[in-house]
């Protein structure tokens, strides 16, 4: 199979389980939304995946090749990214200046060649069109302090894609963002490239049911079940468990 395929993934501290015989594939396209109660066993489950964390058991593969004991950085380079909860940023670095700096690293340039980087057409074009991509165009040479919480996680994701890769791991994109600004997210996912693979871990059910195509549900580090939008908002247990009574 090509994309990721996680098989009877487990992991255990101890005598604890945080993870239990876990099994998920997200093909190259996928949509897929992970959701469950706090301490469930969500970020644990994407940290197993980008190598943050080794499992106790079970497999992950990713275009068939076995990457369980890889560590974050050659995952990476395969293609598998995360966003994380807190805005990782330079903040008194333009946002223009942000993009420039992934687009290197990946072409392995280093931080050495970052004085002479705006003299490079091609990285700056690839910086350009990333702007261009989330409409930062106004923003584009400001420090990322001066932005709004929303406009700083569109540069965060924006920055996770210049690392150019096919599965996307979204970790509470909307977490901190004020209502009013969820939907410049919302808009940024819908407008990321139809080939790449992403999977959003999110507490904001509105975000999860506007842009997700299938939705996992985890309870107590185990998965309680999988399905389509209307299916996980019908199901009698999620609605018990988690979304309480809501989006029927």
């Amino acid at each position: 199979m090509q994309g990721l395929e996680v098989r009877s993934l487990s992991k255990r501290f101890g005598g604890l389980v945080v993870s239990e015989d876990i099994n998920l594939d997200l093909p190259p396209g996928a949509r897929k939304a992970l959701i469950g109660p706090n301490g469930a066993g969500k970020s644990t489950f994407a940290n197993l995946v980008t190598g943050i964390l080794q499992p106790s058991g079970g497999t992950i593969r990713f275009d068939g090749q076995d990457i369980a004991r890889l560590n974050e950085a050659r995952r990476v380079k395969l293609g598998i990214a995360k966003t994380f909860q807190i805005t990782n940023l330079f903040r008194n670095m333009t946002v223009r200046e942000n993009l420039r700096l992934p687009v290197l690293e990946r072409d392995g340039r280093g931080f050495g060649m970052f004085a002479r980087a705006d003299r490079n057409r091609a990285i700056e074009d690839e910086v350009a069109a990333l702007i261009d991509q989330f409409d930062l165009g106004p923003l584009a040479d400001r420090p990322v302090q001066d932005l709004a919480y929303g406009q700083q996680r569109l540069v965060e994701l924006a920055l996770t894609l210049a690392l150019k890769p096919r599965v996307l791991i979204l970790d509470e994109p909307a977490a901190g963002v004020p209502s009013s600004e969820t939907h410049l997210i919302t808009d940024a996912i819908e407008r990321l490239p139809e080939d790449l693979a992403v999977l959003i871990i999110e507490h904001d059910m509105d975000l999860v049911f506007k842009v997700a195509r299938s939705i996992v549900v985890l309870v107590q580090g185990r998965i309680l079940t999988e399905g389509t939008p209307q299916q996980i908002a019908a199901d009698p247990k999620v609605r018990e468990l988690y979304l309480g009574g809501g989006h029927g």
